[in-house]
């Protein structure tokens, strides 16, 4: 059976990519707009509902309203966007956060797709705060950079043609990002991180880091952390703990090839008393659409990996 994908915004960045990946398959058919058709309410009412899956590459308040021209119909939604990543009758699509999220995906109707900062924050602290190797009521640090593809079309201008001089843009200075409900939310935590995004001048390749302080915290030590991380993932096709800093530093290139992994590591000074735990991931891939991929998979029962870039 060949399951039926309506990309609304698919003229986006995350879209055109998702477009890309599904075309090539045999196991997927697109259902595509014309550009005359592709804002029209009727019309993507109509494709929306006509569709076994579809997925929401839009603003905010557009895929809310997408959610609800669904609404009634037989389609599964799968949404890229903010909108609904700590709501109600939504499931989380991180297949990896805790154990039968895979099955909770695969069942669901509804699927929020995670945010490229927050999967990296995730994946490192959620499997420690579920052991209590890191205790709930942690106040965390994230300092995080991504490349500019992160921002969309608007974003990808600015530093292509206006901001070719910027080294380092640091933003969300008010600590109120909208990745931090989802971040506190999913890893189980009493107290929102502190959240410190930044874009550099790559285009794709991100950077998230959490460090910890274990002299007056329940924290395990890094050798405990490191092992929860390979049980948890252990199954993961997608994740993998360590080989990150083998030659003593960390690189983010400008245009890495593209990729669906995650890796994770962490490192810790001589008395054990200082954890550095990142996480390396693409913005694009593991943190977009190779996530949106992924949830499909699932929910169709197809392979798992199909149309995933593993290299």
């Amino acid at each position: 059976m060949v399951a039926s994908v309506f990309i609304d915004g698919a003229a986006g960045t995350t879209g055109l990519d998702i477009a890309e990946r599904l075309s090539a398959r045999s196991d997927v058919s697109i259902v595509a707009l014309d550009e005359a058709r592709r804002k029209d309410s009727a019309a993507r009412a109509e494709a929306l509902r006509d569709s076994d899956f579809a997925i929401l590459c839009l603003p905010d308040d557009a895929a809310r309203e997408a959610a609800a021209l669904a609404q009634g119909s037989r389609v599964r939604l799968i949404d890229a966007s903010t909108a609904h990543r700590t709501a109600a009758g939504w499931a989380y699509g991180f297949a990896e956060l805790a154990p039968g999220q895979r099955a909770t995906i695969a069942g669901a109707a509804r699927i929020s797709n995670p945010g490229c900062y927050p999967t990296g924050f995730l994946a490192l602290v959620a499997p420690l705060v579920q052991r209590s190797l890191i205790p709930a009521g942690a106040l965390l640090t994230c300092h995080a950079v991504s490349g500019y593809s992160g921002g969309g079309k608007a974003l990808i201008a600015r530093f292509e043609k206006e901001e070719r001089d910027i080294a380092w843009r640091g933003y969300a200075l008010g600590l109120d990002h909208k990745h931090v409900p989802e971040m506190r939310r999913h890893a189980g935590l009493a107290h929102p991180p502190i959240f410190a995004p930044a874009v550099v001048p790559a285009y794709r390749g991100m950077v998230v880091e959490v460090p910890l302080h274990r002299s007056n915290t329940a924290i395990a030590p890094a050798d405990e952390l490191k092992a929860a991380w390979i049980e948890h993932f252990v199954q993961s096709p997608l994740v993998s703990v360590g080989g990150l800093g083998t030659d003593g530093e960390l690189l983010l290139r400008s245009n890495p090839a593209p990729d669906d992994r995650l890796v994770i590591d962490l490192f810790a000074s001589a008395d054990g008393q200082q954890i550095r735990m990142v996480a390396m991931l693409d913005n694009l891939g593991k943190g977009a659409g190779g996530a949106c991929v992924h949830n499909l998979n699932l929910m169709a029962g197809l392979e798992e990996t199909a149309g995933l870039r593993l290299a």
